[in-house]
């Protein structure tokens, strides 16, 4: 083959008409197990696509982009590993922006989908202003938020149940005993900070245990700040029987500093993280950990994408991954170790808040 692959031998070893053949390179909606086919036929016969001249033609750059707060969070790695593959099979190339969760560099990354560098974009953001949803009311290309936004918003979106996920550990904890329950908070001005912190107060209250302000410490989703909050909450409350950490960074931070002052783990103190990211598994004791699904979150992120990338025209739909509490060592000792409580299921509507 001196001339090189040609969009018909292609056609020929993928077992599809030209047609379909020209429609995928050129970046045309085409069903996604005809993509696989032609793209799979492409490699192995080594044809090389003008990327180039491809997109200026159809106007599409074959790219997606994911823009998280923060590209070393195992729980945004986890969204990652599932994203990448299912973009990757249907042709797509992904472009990863960390944002520190910097709402101006959100916004720039919004406004840039004008430029046309990206196809689509996944965003999962940890704050939703107004900006925002004024940028995704006015996106030049398919947007699907990972994260709860306001009721209406112009964009699909992924989200996790926190709320429930916050009760599931709550729940555990009185369950053996504890009734000193401390909560370990990122800001409250981010979404998963109000929520989790709403939480926590709502499943005081049902259980009928009195909400203790000194028992609550607010800092950030990183391990350090964790820590600090921890070492404030033991300075004022020492008889703290149980940690509910708003995600699994502050609750190795969490181990971090009861490990230095002597405390026990869970003989003295309970802790809970959330995320079930893999430092929870290999952490010492092993955290118990709420999942939230991020893997599932991630995948169902890049599906909702694919299909609005593929002409898919719809109403906005909204998926909920459902929580599952992993109870591990940091609760359990070894009894119980690796038992999972959860609502089995993902649920989809079309509109509606988590």
């Amino acid at each position: 083959m001196a001339d090189g692959p040609t969009i018909t031998t292609i056609a020929e070893r993928a077992g599809v008409s030209i047609a379909s053949v020209s429609r995928v390179l050129n970046g045309l909606p085409t069903r996604q197990e005809t993509v696989r086919k032609v793209m799979a036929a492409a490699d192995e016969l080594g044809y090389v696509r003008n990327a180039v001249a491809r997109s200026l033609k159809s106007r599409r750059t074959h790219q997606v982009a994911f823009a998280m707060a923060d590209v070393g969070n195992p729980a945004y790695l986890a969204m990652l590993r599932e994203i990448q593959p299912v973009l990757k099979a249907a042709g797509y190339r992904l472009v990863l922006h960390s944002t520190d969760a910097v709402v101006a560099d959100e916004i720039d990354v919004l406004h840039s989908l004008g430029e046309r560098y990206v196809d689509g974009l996944i965003m999962s953001p940890l704050r939703v202003t107004e900006q925002h949803l004024e940028m995704l009311a006015a996106a030049r290309a398919p947007v699907v938020i990972i994260g709860s936004v306001p009721e209406g918003t112009r964009a699909d979106n992924v989200r996790a149940d926190s709320r429930t996920g916050v009760r599931l550990a709550i729940d555990h904890l009185y369950a053996l005993g504890r009734r000193r329950i401390g909560m370990i908070n990122g800001p409250l001005d981010t979404v998963p900070g109000a929520a989790r912190g709403a939480a926590y107060r709502e499943a005081l209250a049902d259980l009928g245990l009195p909400y203790d302000e000194d028992l609550v410490r607010i800092g950030d989703f990183y391990r350090a700040e964790g820590g600090r909050a921890v070492a404030e909450l033991l300075d004022r409350v020492p008889d703290v029987d149980a940690l509910m950490c708003a995600n699994d960074l502050i609750a190795l931070g969490a181990l971090d500093v009861l490990r230095a002052a002597g405390k026990r783990v869970p003989a003295d103190v309970a802790v809970v993280g959330m995320d079930d990211t893999d430092l929870a598994a290999a952490s010492w004791p092993a955290l118990t950990s709420v999942s939230l699904g991020s893997a599932e979150r991630g995948k169902a992120a890049a599906e909702l994408l694919l299909d609005r990338l593929q002409g898919g025209d719809r109403e906005p739909r909204v998926v909920t991954v459902p929580p599952r509490l992993v109870v591990r060592a940091s609760t359990a000792g070894t009894a119980g170790a690796g038992t999972v409580h959860d609502d089995a299921g993902r649920t989809e509507r079309k509109e509606g808040g988590a």
